[in-house]
């Protein structure tokens, strides 16, 4: 993808020219503009890729579709036809769905100021509000810089005046989702508007429903993020604590797992959530006590042909196995052998492998029995057949480089057998491979008491060299 940005309106005059000048017809002449600038470098991804419509009214400039349709919905609620203003909002919010170069255009067109406007109009009448609120979510989804200190006040204000509608509270919910992904002072101003309890609150109060318990948790979630590249710090590991210590987070998403047995998209979103959330020992040993690791073995149990599951479940038992009694918990619960058999499983996914030989390498982290658990189950040879069949995945390399390494540390009896099974070449060829990989290979390769080749590097300064 290119790295140059163009406006939609300098794409538009080429569409126009190609159109005028070189007699082209319209589909043909937005495929030459296209074309033309991605030969150029230029990234699209935010421009809309259609001729621009005429105007409905006589002297006006032609428009794309969309924004015809935003200046209706304008001129709708300037005369407080709600229902036509219903209409719209309805037009509106599905084109904004269909591609992000669509609500970046209204966006910058004015788009977040009208849906407000329709969101305040809409105050009082159930049915209109829920469609402005869909709408403006539509809006500010990939757009979190259009939400303004007004729109989060009302956000608040109506998650907090109509938390027993369970519509309005998802509806809410996802807009402030959308606000707070890669936006770090949403985040904080939501956190201090009083966010969390309403968020935790909402899958209490509606724990009988599948969407806003997957919607609250996902921004749950999205509060512990650390995804907005203009802050240097954030508060995401403030933002878990609060969770957890102030708002009894932990209970409240596994006490919600428990109405979802069956559903595996829910107990998924509820994993991720849990894995972003186990910030500190006490919190990963509660996690234990409260019954979510039951619910993650069985699940990735039940789930082991579903790879988006699998791969959340083992981000959560790889964060929870941070707590060194915890390590004990998982695998006297058998998770060993199925964290083996979904790395087996799923061998052409690297992101399961990844995290497979991730929640392995933390069980065996200073756990002598673990490891014997691990060999037992056939780990090492799992997590040397991921390092095969992904020589050029450097997660799924240091992942597995790092659990060989934690398998032979202190239990040296294992190492011949590793070395049997190929581990020696396929370790070599990632520190060669692979910059990252240098160091946990280097260590992965001392410790299985293979020799080791030191690589120097120098660093310019005189009698210096780095190895």
């Amino acid at each position: 993808m290119g790295s140059k940005q163009i406006a939609q309106e300098t794409f538009d005059e080429a569409v126009q020219e190609n159109i005028t000048e070189f007699e082209m017809d319209p589909e043909e002449a937005v495929r030459e503009a296209v074309q033309q600038f991605e030969s150029q470098g230029v990234d699209l991804s935010n421009i809309v890729k259609a001729v621009r419509q005429p105007a409905s009214e006589n002297g006006q400039k032609q428009k794309h579709e969309i924004l015809l349709t935003l200046d209706s919905l304008g001129r709708a609620i300037d005369t407080s036809d709600l229902d036509e203003v219903a209409e719209q909002l309805v037009v509106f919010a599905d084109q904004c769905k269909e591609q992000l170069a669509f609500r970046y255009l209204a966006g910058q067109n004015g788009a977040y100021s009208t849906v407000f406007s329709a969101c305040q109009l809409a105050s009082g009448d159930r049915s209109l509000m829920l469609k402005a609120f869909c709408t403006l979510s539509a809006v500010l989804d990939g757009q979190p810089d259009l939400l303004d200190s007004a729109g989060q006040d009302l956000l608040l204000k109506t998650l907090q005046e109509h938390r027993e509608d369970v519509e309005l509270t998802l509806a809410g919910i996802r807009c402030v989702r959308h606000a707070c992904l890669k936006h770090e002072q949403n985040r904080q101003d939501f956190v201090k508007g009083g966010i969390l309890p309403l968020l935790t609150g909402a899958i209490v109060q509606h724990g009988d429903s599948a969407d806003v318990v997957r919607t609250a948790s996902a921004a749950l979630r999205v509060m512990t993020f650390d995804d907005d590249i203009r802050v240097p710090f954030g508060h995401a590991h403030d933002h878990a604590k609060m969770i957890v210590l102030e708002n009894d987070g932990l209970r409240v998403l596994i006490e919600a797992a428990k109405a979802f047995t069956d559903n595996s998209s829910v107990l998924s979103e509820l994993c991720a959530t849990l894995s972003r959330l186990s910030v500190r020992n006490e919190f990963c040993q509660e996690i234990v006590d409260l019954g979510g690791l039951n619910f993650m073995v069985s699940l990735l149990a039940d789930c082991i042909d579903h790879p988006d599951v699998v791969k959340q479940v083992l981000s959560a038992i790889r964060a929870v196995a941070g707590n060194d009694d915890v390590k004990d918990a998982i695998v006297n619960a058998g998770a060993t052998d199925l964290i083996v058999l979904a790395i087996s499983h799923h061998l052409a996914n690297p992101q399961i492998c990844e995290q497979g030989c991730a929640a392995l390498c933390m069980l065996a982290l200073r756990k002598p029995e673990n490891c014997h658990v691990i060999m037992e189950g056939g780990g090492a040879l799992a997590a040397l057949q991921a390092m095969k069949a992904h020589p050029r995945e450097v997660a799924v390399q240091k992942q597995a480089c790092m659990l060989i390494r934690n398998l032979v540390s202190r239990s040296r009896d294992f190492s011949q057998p590793i070395l049997e099974m190929g581990a020696e070449n396929l370790i070599t060829e990632a520190r060669a491979a692979h910059r990252d990989c240098d160091d946990v290979a280097k260590a992965a390769l001392r410790d299985l008491g293979c020799k080791v080749e030191l690589r120097e590097l120098w660093t310019g300064q005189k009698g210096s060299l780095a190895q």
